[in-house]
């Protein structure tokens, strides 16, 4: 039998990675807290819920997509939700949030028997259209394998561990494209300045060492100034104030994460930046150097 799926937040990522389930033959009911956003899917076939405690009634699988942890708790246990989850079912939270809140968010469940997996994604809106999205899942095998249908139309999951790991592995992920869209930024204005069109170097790096998706896609929008959000420069803030968090706890220093995560904070809170892409960080490049 086709497991009933509740997925909650439709928003920039939620939207098309419900879709791909849609079209995968998956009965989907949603809920978003503004309801307006919910039009695509619901053409699409999806049922649309009033409460997220309607929309997780009688599913086996409940999929969560919003903006950070205590959205995440808000919605599973302030909404009441928790409490209308079948027994027996998986919930699949693939927010990003702080591992110490994913194990939290387990723990919780596990006592109302419901099982759960941290499984945050990579690949931005792009990689959700496509149903490309890296996704790193935390939790139990029993449930990995359970979902693992699930994640098809969506992506590519691996399990890497207990709950948690997901969210820790996710962090890394952050670091990582924060520290290469400052990199790509920085090589951007550099042959600019120097008098090379950008879009030839992308073209003679394709292949190469130091090629990339983000120089390939973000590259091209920091040349054209397109900003539009695929993910927001807040959320890339966010992800790496958890990052140095958990560090934190763990007793590790990282320069080059710490180097961004203010170079982040200066472009949202400066520039006004936080509802643009987190490839924006170019604004901030130009800004320091007194260029437009």
């Amino acid at each position: 039998m086709t497991m009933k799926i509740a997925f909650l937040g439709i928003g920039l990522m939620g939207a098309p990675m419900a879709l791909n389930l849609l079209k995968a033959g998956f009965p989907i009911t949603v809920w978003n807290r503004s309801n307006g956003k919910t039009g695509t899917v619901r053409e699409a076939g999806a049922l649309v819920a009033d409460t997220p405690a309607d929309a997780v009634s009688g599913a086996d699988i409940v999929i969560t997509m919003v903006s950070d942890g205590s959205a995440v708790e808000d919605l599973l246990f302030g909404s009441g939700a928790a409490e209308r989850i079948l027994e027996g079912a998986i919930v699949i939270d693939m927010s990003s949030i702080k591992p110490e809140e994913a194990r939290a968010h387990a723990r919780r469940l596990a006592d109302l028997g419901v099982s759960h997996l941290d499984a945050p994604v990579s690949g931005g809106t792009r990689g959700a259209q496509n149903g490309t999205l890296a996704i790193m899942a935390g939790g139990e095998e029993q449930a990995f394998a359970r979902a693992a249908k699930v994640f098809e139309p969506m992506g590519r999951a691996i399990l890497l561990g207990p709950s948690g790991s997901g969210q820790l592995a996710k962090l890394a992920n952050q670091a990582i494209v924060a520290i290469t869209i400052g990199a790509v930024a920085e090589a951007t204005l550099l042959v600019r300045e120097g008098g090379i069109d950008p879009a030839r170097f992308r073209a003679v790096l394709k292949g190469g060492f130091a090629d990339s998706v983000i120089l390939q896609q973000h590259g091209e929008r920091m040349q054209s100034s397109d900003f539009t959000p695929g993910g927001r420069s807040a959320f890339q803030l966010k992800d790496l104030d958890n990052v140095l968090a958990e560090c934190r706890n763990m007793g590790l220093s990282l320069p080059l994460t710490t180097l961004q995560r203010d170079r982040f904070a200066d472009l949202v809170s400066r520039l006004d930046g936080g509802d643009l892409d987190h490839s924006a960080l170019f604004l901030e490049l130009l800004d320091r150097n007194h260029l437009s």
